[in-house]
């Protein structure tokens, strides 16, 4: 059986009540991509163990040692701004350059915040976004490259963002796009793979984050009441997960 050892870099904690049930941002990763290689599985590829290592890049500044010990690096979401100049930032933007530069074996997947990670390490504009807040359940027009990886016609994914890549770097192929947000995803065979959005969501943990930033005066009522609105909808958490698996398989 082959193991896919993915080393997930935690850019953000949880909310208290979402760390309490979930735990921390890569352990719920590890069950999300555990239960989609399982569901790959089922559809009728090889058997394979997912082994998912968390570091915090943010307060410790952690990274693997080791590469050769590692086959993809998944970086989550956060609430800080992947565009600033933080030490942190800085160093996470580096790391994710000197993978992509220097070797072709490991992958590299990026949600939300590290979407724009990979975005900037690549060399594309990363910025405030300039239609606002994109949140809850956002259905996505896919590319036919998106159709193609995903391996549907239509997607919806949870959103919580307001930051986006503004181009798409060169050889990079786009995945989808919606109003607020024309870089949806971005895709290079064997290479990386990235969602703006948070496939790892579910309706209770994007309700926590709203309340929370609705009562932090971030999200005027119009935004939370949308967001509420829309948050129970079907989204293809699992489905894009299950297309970050066989892309590391692949």
């Amino acid at each position: 059986m082959p193991t896919l050892r993915i080393a997930i870099l935690e850019c953000d904690t949880p909310l208290d009540k979402v760390l309490d049930k979930y735990g921390s941002y890569g352990d719920i990763f590890t069950a999300l991509l555990q239960q989609a290689s399982a569901e790959v599985t089922a559809e009728g590829a090889e058997e394979v163990k997912v082994e998912c290592t968390n570091y915090d890049v943010v307060s410790k500044q952690e990274y693997p040692e080791d590469l050769s010990k590692v086959d993809a690096i998944l970086m989550t979401g956060s609430k800080h701004n992947s565009f600033d100049n933080d030490p942190w930032i800085l160093k996470l933007v580096d790391f994710t350059k000197k993978i992509l530069d220097t070797q072709s074996r490991i992958r590299v997947l990026g949600i939300c915040f590290g979407h724009q990670i990979v975005g900037r390490a690549l060399g594309a504009k990363v910025a405030r976004g300039n239609q606002g807040w994109e949140v809850s359940v956002t259905p996505l027009e896919l590319t036919s490259v998106g159709k193609q990886v995903f391996g549907v016609e239509s997607l919806s994914i949870h959103q919580m963002h307001q930051d986006m890549v503004y181009t798409y770097p060169s050889d990079i192929l786009p995945l989808a796009h919606t109003t607020r947000c024309e870089n949806q995803g971005m895709y290079a065979k064997n290479r990386l793979i990235t969602v703006q959005g948070h496939p790892e969501f579910n309706a209770e943990m994007v309700t926590h984050i709203l309340g929370a930033r609705h009562d932090a005066g971030v999200f005027k009522d119009e935004i939370y009441e949308d967001g509420i609105k829309r948050v129970e909808e079907t989204h293809g958490g699992e489905v894009i997960a299950r297309a970050f698996v066989r892309f590391l398989l692949d």
